[in-house]
């Protein structure tokens, strides 16, 4: 083969790799359909070249065919080679790939529910904020955080905000010696206030009851007394004839039980109805022994009343439980009920079903879960361990669960809860660890970790707890009518 021949065959191959790269640059495709011409009017067009992408939903579905003037505005020309169903309501942006990538033309459909769009329509167009504009406000910020500075460096002498930390430092030491000198009357005010508010806690209700007593003595008084005093006697002379009339009644009614008729008369006059009204009594008093039987049986339980909340990541938790020890055994039951974000889920399936402009239809299966908020019930069965360990079993905010207590140096109690194994979407169980300190007779804080295995929250919070004899001190404590 000549040198020619090789120096001929070599410039073919590089006129077809060139003819090649001039294809794809300037996407020339003879053999494809011209498509559908969408136009769109913006602002500025400023980064947008000729032959960009336009896209739905980041789906590539055709190219920008000609950016030209339509007044002080921009008009996009676009080809659409992939049929799209539009709506009228359909906004055409410029987005960018990425931070530095290229920009395009996003479409962003109108509600499925519209019109689609006629032919020869022209499109709103928005575009983005440019990077000039975004520096220019970027300095205004600047400028106004310099006034700022420079308003409270202001004053005699400059300085402002030295002088606002030293009269600062002033006073907060001028307040510690203040506090250091008056500790001890502080404290000794304090174990004060204590002995009046227990006093108080004692005393209230008793006197809470004395002076409703009194108040509703008064208020009969008044109502007894607010008549005139004519009409007083006139009501005595009124009363005085009634009685007369009574007296009568009486009269007759006392002859008629001394002469054995009527239930009275039977009663007073014969021992068969005077047996069979001591029987009827004897089987009220076995009746009365059986419910004072009942609650002593129920006073034998220990009842604890415990209410608490705390705060999630997103979202708050609130729970209420009852806690009762037959103290017979080492059996235990607890039912509560708690207001939880995971009270509920719900699940919705949506089938939409689009004609596209060929005649054929396509249908998009679309399933939404959501979680509520709703109240959800604990309902546990419970064994004491060696330790006071407590181990339960049941009913765990609406699922199936367990859990396990242990107290650590009376005042301290580590909690692990394991339930909702069957959630959707494949999650896993939830698991909750918890940590509650009691630095109070009936207040404490808690705080833990919820769901580790997926939503990982911490949370913090605290509660309330009320014991048999705090139960039993309320009840008593209620004013008797």
């Amino acid at each position: 083969m000549s040198q020619a021949v090789k120096v001929g065959i070599f410039a073919t191959i590089c006129l077809i790799v060139l003819a090649v790269l001039i294809w794809k640059i300037e996407d020339i495709n003879p053999f494809h359909q011209s498509g559908r011409r969408i136009d769109a009017i913006f602002d500025t067009v400023a980064g947008l070249d000729d032959k960009a992408a336009v896209r739905v939903a980041g789906v590539r579905i055709g190219r920008v065919d000609g950016i030209n003037l339509a007044g002080q505005q921009a008009k996009v020309t676009m080809v659409l080679e992939k049929p799209v169903h539009l709506t009228e309501g359909t906004v055409a942006r410029i987005s960018n790939l990425g931070l530095l990538g290229d920009k395009y033309v996003e479409l962003v459909p109108g509600p499925q529910t519209a019109r689609l769009l006629p032919d020869g329509v022209v499109l709103r167009g928005e575009s983005p904020v440019s990077f000039d504009q975004a520096i220019a406000k970027i300095d205004k910020i600047g400028e106004s955080l310099q006034g700022i500075t420079g308003q409270l460096n202001a004053g005699p002498g400059g300085g402002g905000i030295a002088r606002l930390f030293d009269s600062l430092d002033a006073t907060s030491n001028e307040i510690g010696a203040l506090v250091a000198e008056n500790r001890a009357n502080v404290s000794a005010s304090m174990a004060n206030f204590n002995q009046v508010s227990a006093a108080l806690a004692h005393e209230l209700p008793r006197l809470a009851s004395e002076m409703e007593r009194t108040v509703g003595q008064i208020s009969r008084l008044i109502d007894d007394n607010r008549g005139d005093v004519r009409g007083s006697l006139s009501n005595v002379r009124e009363l005085t004839s009634r009685l007369q009339t009574s007296v009568d009644n009486l009269n007759k009614i006392s002859g008629t039980i001394a002469s054995g008729e009527g239930t009275v008369g039977k009663l007073v006059n014969k021992d068969e109805a005077y047996n069979k009204v001591v029987s009827t009594l004897d089987s009220i008093k076995g009746g009365v022994d059986t419910v004072s039987n009942t609650l002593g049986a129920l006073q034998k339980f220990r009842f604890d009343l415990d209410l608490n909340s705390y705060a999630l990541k997103k979202d708050s938790q609130s729970n209420f439980f009852l806690d009762i020890d037959p103290q017979s055994g080492r059996r235990l039951y607890r039912a509560g009920i708690s207001s939880t974000p995971e009270g509920s889920t719900k699940t919705k399936t949506q089938v939409i079903t689009t004609t596209l402009p060929d005649g054929s239809q396509q249908t998009e299966t679309i399933r939404n879960v959501s979680t509520e908020d709703a109240k959800v019930i604990t309902a546990l069965f419970g064994y004491r361990a060696p330790s006071d360990l407590r181990l339960w079993a049941g009913l765990v905010e609406g699922t199936g669960g367990v859990s396990a207590e242990y107290p650590w140096r009376h005042n301290f109690q580590f909690k692990v809860d394991a339930f909702g194994f069957n959630r959707p979407d494949n999650q896993r169980a939830h698991l909750r660890f918890t940590t509650r300190w009691q630095f109070n007779q009936n207040l404490y804080l808690l705080g833990g970790y919820d769901d580790p295995l997926e939503r990982s929250s911490l949370f913090i919070g605290g509660g309330i707890r009320w014991n048999d004899d705090n139960i039993k001190y309320l009840l008593g404590a209620i004013p008797k009518f």
